[in-house]
């Protein structure tokens, strides 16, 4: 009999790629194939993003569009964060589905597939148990995510911060951290397969640990990754939570080569009224002092920060207040959002009152004034020369990513020439745009086509 495949479609952020990678896995050891197009597919996941809501909408039009393609025979399954709080909602909604399976329980992907493969009833199959937050019966399924010459690595699931806005401590359920020696098993066979760079994710990583009864759990946790995988080039820190910055963290940071001088730092408002309103940490004494002690420590520092903007309440004179917080921090990379409404979060009662073109107006001026800002920070590192992974080649140039630039939300570097991919490779930087450098790598020969990957 020919082997069952499937394909996964992975919306959202990069938590949710290490969670379709994890489904994919469990799928394999299952006797299934992967197949890089639905049409060839006999199961069809879509791992569903829920946090705001345009990310919700276009989970429903993926979701749709795979539904109206299905061949006789072809299973649908919705899973992930927005199946995880409106299962039935999403089932109403997209024609078509045959199962439903939340975040909390992606581990149980088999069991549904094989379920509906049995000739389950008509009506969409519903896996939601009660589970009070993301499982931590893996099932040895790798909980990282390879692309290229990099690899997401998930730390923690979940969240316990009270953020008025969020919605994942209703999708997730509070933190649970993962084992330290998983992690560093999985780190190790990571470096083995000659990876050249993790990531590290979870909702918030500086709360890596505090479920465990672990003090400076990232800072320790960063400690071993540095001692059990020599190899790897860069480790890199993403969605840390402002106050849990520490002083060990900063010095740890600085300390190892390996762990790159990056720092993914949401903070979400620049005014503490709005930060209040947000739930949010509001001392703002707290936030410029813990980054001139970063900017001390490491000075090549780049700092990475997402924003808000039109959270009900937020006047003319709170946003001004943004603006001027953004152009006295000069964030090396920023993201801006609209605020997109929750119902059951803490903001609720707040309604959503900022007009929609209010919001998006503001939103183009923030972005406007980062803009100014990446500018005049790229154009600080033209004549000098960057480490840079190569990730890809084509008409005759190659592009890459130096240490500041996280992958898929960050910039890239344009370099003249073919290079081989999953290289580090020494660019001496000739150009800066908004977000983009150009640049030569320092080679002494041309690299022959058949090195280029």
């Amino acid at each position: 009999m020919r082997t069952p495949r499937y394909h996964i479609v992975s919306l959202g952020c990069a938590k949710n790629t290490v969670d379709s990678a994890s489904m994919g896995h469990l799928l394999g050891k299952a006797g299934y194939s992967a197949t890089g197009t639905p049409e060839g597919a006999d199961v069809l996941v879509v791992n569903t993003c829920g946090f705001i809501g345009p990310a919700k909408e276009e989970s429903l039009q993926t979701l749709r569009e795979l539904a109206r393609g299905k061949r006789p025979g072809q299973l649908l399954i919705a899973a992930g964060c927005l199946t995880q709080r409106y299962g039935a909602e999403v089932a109403r909604q997209v024609a078509g589905i045959d199962g439903i399976l939340g975040t909390r329980r992606w581990m149980d992907i088999v069991q549904v597939v094989e379920a509906l493969r049995g000739g389950g009833p008509p009506e969409p199959v519903y896996h939601l148990p009660e589970a009070a937050t993301v499982g931590v019966d893996e099932g040895d399924a790798p909980r990282a995510a390879v692309q290229g010459a990099s690899a997401y690595l998930k730390i923690a699931d979940g969240c316990r911060r009270p953020c008025a806005f969020c919605a994942i401590p209703l999708i997730k359920g509070t933190a649970v951290s993962r084992p330290l020696n998983a992690i560093m098993e999985e780190a190790r066979r990571l470096q083995d397969q000659g990876v050249r760079e993790i990531i590290l994710i979870a909702q918030d990583t500086t709360d890596y640990g505090h479920d465990q009864g672990m003090k400076e759990g990232l800072a320790h946790l960063l400690d071993s990754l540095v001692r059990e995988v020599p190899a790897i080039d860069w480790i890199r820190v993403m969605y840390a939570f402002p106050g849990y910055v520490t002083e060990r963290l900063i010095e740890t940071m600085a300390s190892h080569p390996q762990i790159l001088p990056y720092l993914d730092m949401p903070l979400q408002h620049g005014h503490p009224a709005t930060l209040r309103r947000m739930r949010r940490p509001a001392n703002l004494d707290w936030v410029h002092g813990t980054i001139r002690k970063m900017r001390l420590a490491m000075p090549e520092l780049a700092l990475r920060s997402t924003f808000i903007v039109g959270f009900p309440g937020e006047d003319e004179a709170e946003f001004q207040t943004l603006l001027d917080f953004v152009a006295g921090l000069r964030f090396d990379r920023l993201g801006a959002f609209t605020f997109s409404f929750e119902p059951g979060t803490a903001s609720e009662p707040l309604g959503d009152p900022v007009p929609e073109a209010v919001k998006e107006e503001r939103r183009g001026r923030l972005m406007e004034l980062q803009q100014r800002i990446s500018l005049e920070k790229n154009q600080e590192f033209v004549g000098q020369t960057l480490d840079v992974l190569v990730e890809g080649e084509g008409e005759g140039i190659s592009l890459g990513r130096s240490y500041r630039d996280a992958p898929e939300i960050d910039g890239l570097v344009i370099i003249e020439g073919r290079l081989p991919i999953g290289e580090i490779v020494p660019v001496v930087i000739n150009g800066a745009l908004a977000y983009d450098l150009t640049g030569v790598a320092k080679v002494s020969k041309t690299i022959p086509a058949a090195a280029v990957g």
